[in-house]
């Protein structure tokens, strides 16, 4: 092989080359930050791009997907002066790569930090109790002072969320006996109120059974007294035909006669009942006051007897 085909040879080598570093291909959901002679020129997006070698290069490849974090564990104290031993995770997007090149040496470290001592911060002024029950306010805490600080590395901090609370366990077993304690509470006053209501419930059916009884009775004398009104009325009103009609037969013919008749009757019939009730036979003083009764009567039979 001679000289000249050699040198061919390798001039093509070298366009090849050239070629492969003149062409960038960018995938998806990435950004690659272009330098010219070590100064920022552009960025390139997703696709086909071209860069001059030797001239320019591929300084920074960022990925624009969302990028979970987590966040290390680290020991905070509370308010009420309580170790809480804290740990979360981070989710951001980088969102500028031109600042995420040249903002901060390492952006994902400097999130990290600031996640850290924003937390111990928040936590520090809230006692423990709230630390459990203030989660979502913890978090949106966290997540708007990083936001405004991520601003000028190119980041987008999307949400923080706590992965673990853990207390010591001297807190942890104090916190189980009020837990229990309060539990207990709970039963207690349940059990109490199960009680009362039985006693309203039982106190309010004897008073309706009450009222119930009385009301019944309260009918039923209504209806005996009712009842007897209406026996009197009928009685009444039976007497009064009676009556009516024994003056109806005294104002007719023959009545008064009649009447006498009856009197004298009753009067003979009354002397005869004390004769047979005892020995002793007490007479009136005037006993032709019998015999005139006794006459009369005669004399209203037979006027009667003789009338057709």
């Amino acid at each position: 092989m001679n000289p000249s085909t050699i040198f061919l040879i390798v001039l093509v080598v070298l366009a090849l080359l050239v070629v492969i570093k003149a062409i960038a291909i960018v995938p998806q959901q990435h950004a690659w930050v272009v330098e010219r002679l070590g100064k920022f020129d552009r960025v390139l997006s997703p696709g086909a791009g071209f860069v001059i070698p030797f001239i320019e290069r591929v300084s920074y490849k960022h990925s624009l997907k969302e990028i979970p974090l987590d966040v290390p564990s680290q020991v905070c104290i509370t308010r009420d002066n309580t170790q809480l031993q804290v740990d979360g995770v981070l989710y951001f997007q980088v969102t500028d790569p031109m600042r995420a090149s040249y903002g901060s040496s390492n952006y994902i470290i400097a999130i990290t930090q600031l996640a850290q001592t924003t937390l111990r911060s928040v936590i520090g002024k809230m006692e423990l109790d709230r630390t459990f029950e203030e989660r979502d306010f913890i978090n949106s805490t966290i997540v708007s002072a990083l936001d405004e600080a991520a601003l000028n590395w190119g980041v987008k901090v999307l949400r923080y969320e706590i992965k673990d609370l853990t207390p010591p366990n001297e807190i942890l077993r104090a916190m189980q006996a009020q837990i229990t304690a309060e539990r207990e509470k709970r039963a207690l006053i349940a059990a109490s109120e199960g009680r009362r209501q039985e006693q309203i419930n039982i106190a309010t059916g004897e008073r309706e059974a009450f009222i119930a009884r009385s009301e019944g009775e309260k009918q039923a004398q209504i209806n005996q007294a009712q009842g007897e009104a209406a026996a009197v009325l009928a009685i009444a009103e039976a007497t009064a035909t009676a009556i009516k009609q024994v003056g109806a037969a005294v104002s007719g013919p023959g009545g008064m006669e009649a009447v006498n008749l009856r009197v004298a009757e009753q009067y003979v019939d009354a002397f005869a009942n004390v004769a047979k009730e005892g020995n002793t036979l007490i007479l009136p003083s005037n006993l032709s006051d019998v015999g005139g009764l006794v006459a009369s009567a005669l004399a209203v039979v037979k006027g009667t007897q003789i009338k057709p």
